[in-house]
């Protein structure tokens, strides 16, 4: 973030408002790499001319990181772009993910006292915002990227959507290294660097079969248990059972977050294992079923 005191006396005098302006405008470049007069008339109600009164402030303090593509008819970010503003990751996944709070200017207290246990790791910010660019403008990407079974090695990667397993962020891509889909860790991507070239249709998110096929799991309470209309109430179920469609890339991912016994005869018995899937049936051919509790063992034994 700039940090010339000029800068930082001119974001002073500026009222709240035109602050959230220039941090949407910030947020745009950074996550995006692309910002418009239109972006600024839609979220905010204001007039084009206020709008553009916006772009020539927020050029005004930065000219570094903002320039005008005049075939695109966009601003756009300029090489070398130094945020204007600070990010804490837990904003900005907020808004990238709920499409909130990416105008907010400041710190928030919360309404009322609250704990939650603390997360180990953000996604690296800069980072990030070379991914998100990447997705958003379907571009390829090179990285240098740490694998637990590999090694650190460069790779070239087609991403397309940012996935939370609950205790990570992912970015799916297509990886050109092993000509296939994968799921990269944030926080293992180093170096990333935007990079030209046509991308083929069968590397972009439509011919993904395990992210376009979705998967109905039946998720019940685990039948050892002493009182299982405890576990039905706390997790609001209805009849009994919860129905939960999602993408076979991520059925993995929530299975084993809530730890749920995969088995198909309900076999994991210990104290954290509140749930059971009564249809594991479902996740034959989903490749992220390898995650989930008990499903291995189950498959084994047929």
């Amino acid at each position: 973030m700039p940090n010339a005191p000029d800068i930082e006396e001119q974001l002073a005098a500026v009222n709240q408002s035109q602050r959230e302006r220039l941090f949407h405008i910030d947020f745009k470049l950074y996550f995006l790499g692309s910002v418009n007069r239109t972006d600024l008339v839609s979220r905010f109600g204001i007039k084009e001319a206020a709008a553009s009164r916006d772009l020539s402030l927020y050029k005004e303090l930065a000219p570094k990181n903002i320039e005008y593509d005049t075939k695109a008819k966009t601003y756009i970010q300029r090489e070398g772009f130094t945020p204007l503003f600070e990010y804490t990751g837990s904003q900005t996944l907020a808004a990238l993910l709920h499409g909130f709070a990416d105008d907010f200017v400041g710190s928030q207290k919360p309404i009322v006292t609250c704990e939650a246990p603390t997360q180990l790791n953000f996604p690296n910010i800069a980072t990030l915002a070379c991914i998100t660019r990447a997705i958003h403008n379907r571009q390829v990407l090179k990285v240098q990227y740490r694998s637990l079974s590999s090694g650190i090695s460069e790779r070239e990667i087609v991403p397309f959507a940012l996935v939370d397993n609950g205790l990570r962020w992912h970015v799916r891509v297509y990886d050109r290294a092993r000509s296939r889909f994968a799921d990269f860790v944030v926080n293992r991507i180093e170096f990333p660097r935007l990079i030209a070239g046509e991308i083929p249709e069968q590397q972009t998110k439509s011919a993904d079969n395990q992210w376009n096929r979705i998967v109905d799991l039946h998720i019940v309470p685990h039948p050892s248990l002493k009182h299982p209309e405890t576990i039905a109430f706390e997790y609001c179920m209805t009849e009994g059972k919860l129905e939960i469609q999602i993408r076979a890339a991520a059925a993995g991912y929530l299975l084993r977050k809530w730890n749920v016994d995969c088995s198909t005869g309900h076999e994991i018995n210990s104290a954290e294992t509140h749930l059971w899937l009564e249809n594991p049936e479902t996740l034959y051919g989903v490749s992220s079923a390898s995650l989930a509790p008990g499903y291995e063992k189950s498959r084994g034994s047929k």
